[in-house]
């Protein structure tokens, strides 16, 4: 099972301050995703891959709407450009970030 720990030092590339339950939390709502090394990572050159973030995760655990979804979920994918292969954990843990729904997760 994998735990938050596995995550906290990539996502604190990111947000220094990541608190390691909020991270805990995503790893959690991926589960079995994260043991396959294909799905554990998002595509962001790939228009499926982002609107399975956004019809999954953005709208399901986030409460987002289509379009603002898709505003955040390019935000991220900007914010991400350096990294060749973008963790999932790391990926939703901004995009809650960057939607104020930490704490909600």
């Amino acid at each position: 099972m994998a735990k938050a720990a596995d995550y906290i030092e990539d996502v604190k590339r990111y947000d220094a301050g990541a608190d390691e339950a909020h991270v805990q939390k995503i790893v959690n709502y991926c589960g079995i995703a994260l043991q396959n090394r294909d799905s554990s990572l998002v595509s962001c050159s790939d228009e499926t891959e982002k609107n399975r973030v956004r019809d999954g995760f953005a709208k399901k655990k986030l409460g987002l709407e289509a379009g603002p979804a898709s505003q955040a979920i390019d935000a991220v994918c900007d914010m991400m450009k350096g990294d060749n292969q973008k963790s999932r954990v790391t990926f939703l843990y901004l995009l809650a970030k960057s939607a104020g729904k930490l704490g909600g997760l």
